[in-house]
């Protein structure tokens, strides 16, 4: 068997790269339940979850008013 070190005593990794996949599993369906409560949901105007809610975008942004934050009088520096 050889040595994994060298003469000056630093050892070496290997890599061994994992084994490719060669089709990715199939995504798992929802129930029929599931679905039907999506669709009675979304017919109503309800949020479903998963989905893109502007209204809470809305809700959840944050609100500035003018003269509400004073501006910086001096120009923030970079680090220097």
């Amino acid at each position: 068997m050889t040595p994994m070190y060298t003469a000056t005593g630093r050892q070496r990794r290997i890599f061994v790269p994992r084994p490719a996949e060669s089709v990715p599993p199939p995504m798992p369906q929802d129930p029929p339940i599931y679905r039907d409560l999506m669709r009675a949901w979304a017919d109503r105007g309800r949020t479903l979850p998963g989905r893109h809610d502007p209204e809470w975008i809305r809700l959840a942004a944050p609100t500035v008013r003018t003269g509400q934050f004073s501006d910086l009088r001096v120009p923030p520096r970079d680090g220097r």
